[in-house]
């Protein structure tokens, strides 16, 4: 019985080819799953890809506060008064 499982990266590298290069050769703008015995065991994220992850998670975060805020108490300012 064979058994399924997603890979959720463009590219893929096996551990074996991983240990003989270069990360750096190995890593690109987008995931890499790390292949052991054909299942994923890892993704390498570049440096870039991982900040870009982190922003999103972020934002995120921001737009459920500002749903939750959504209709709450507001109070009248004049920008002069900022």
């Amino acid at each position: 019985m064979a058994i399924t499982q997603n890979i959720y990266a463009q590219s893929t590298v096996s551990m074996t080819d991983l240990r003989r290069a270069s990360i750096a050769d190995i890593v690109s703008d987008s995931p890499v799953a790390v292949l052991n015995h054909n299942k994923p065991a890892a993704y390498l994220l570049s440096a870039d890809y991982y900040e870009f992850l982190l922003d999103q998670l972020e934002n995120i975060e921001l737009s459920k506060i500002v749903k939750e805020r959504r209709g709450g108490k507001t109070v009248k300012v004049s920008l002069d008064d900022l």
